[in-house]
């Protein structure tokens, strides 16, 4: 994924993984080992090179294909995970990945420490630093930023580019984090029309998803939601009255503490 027009909504990378998942269980009969095979897809997707995932016409039926060898490949192995106690009736696509209750949501966000991005972790690391030396060369307090934060999240939701791209430095870039756990783009998107493109695009406002500003790292965030668990994370870092940097966590791992 190298063009701005391949960004794919939250929607759509959560309902895929789940697709996936469903594909895996009704195969093998076990939670844990569906999403053991759809780890083990993606990992095979981000193990191809930029130019022959550009190839593939259709990612999905990719996915979903070599979803069925490594299941089918295990099955032919022997079982190595037992299979879930059966539950009554056959279960279908949508609550083989869905069978645990939705939580009630939090009055306030906030990530595991471990969350915070650094270059050392393979974050995005001069971007980040170059980004920090922006915000203590003119020191952004709390109110500028929440109020930089809440325009942000209200143009997105209203998916008004020009109203985003005023509000983001020309050269403020974005950086995604899918933990290879799904599909997102690999490399940064910069430039303030760009990035304007790649957030309204992974954030559109699509049923059974939302959008709201919480806390990150103690600084408001945006935090988008799709049928009431966390999809993704976005830190801000702002040098009023711009934001110039953008970190998307999309990794299902590290989100699991956030829903």
């Amino acid at each position: 994924m190298d063009s701005v027009d391949d960004v794919m909504s939250i929607a759509e990378m959560v309902e895929e993984r789940r697709h996936l998942t469903a594909v895996a269980y009704r195969m093998l009969g076990s939670r844990a080992g569906a999403g053991n095979v759809v780890d083990e897809v993606y990992r095979r997707w981000y193990g191809l090179s930029a130019r022959e995932r550009a190839r593939i016409a259709q990612p999905l039926s990719w996915l979903v294909t070599s979803t069925d060898h490594i299941c089918l490949a295990r099955l032919a192995a022997g079982p190595s995970n037992p299979p879930d106690a059966p539950a009554p009736g056959r279960p279908d696509a949508h609550s083989a990945v869905s069978a645990q209750p939705e939580p009630e949501p939090e009055p306030e966000l906030e990530p595991e420490p471990e969350w915070e991005w650094n270059s050392e972790r393979g974050g995005p690391g001069d971007r980040a630093r170059h980004s920090l030396r922006a915000r203590r060369a003119r020191p952004t307090a709390a109110r500028e930023h929440d109020a930089v934060s809440g325009a942000l999240r209200d143009a997105c939701v209203a998916q008004t580019p020009d109203v985003l791209v005023a509000l983001l430095a020309p050269d403020v870039s974005v950086s995604f984090d899918g933990g290879g756990k799904v599909r997102t783009r690999v490399r940064s998107v910069h430039g303030s029309r760009q990035v304007a493109r790649s957030l309204l695009t992974l954030l559109a406002p699509l049923p059974r998803t939302t959008l709201n500003t919480g806390s990150v790292n103690g600084r408001t965030g945006l935090v988008a939601h799709y049928d009431r668990e966390v999809a993704a994370v976005l830190t801000l870092d702002v040098a009023a009255p711009y934001v110039v940097q953008v970190w998307v966590t999309l990794n299902p791992d590290k989100l699991r503490s956030w829903t």
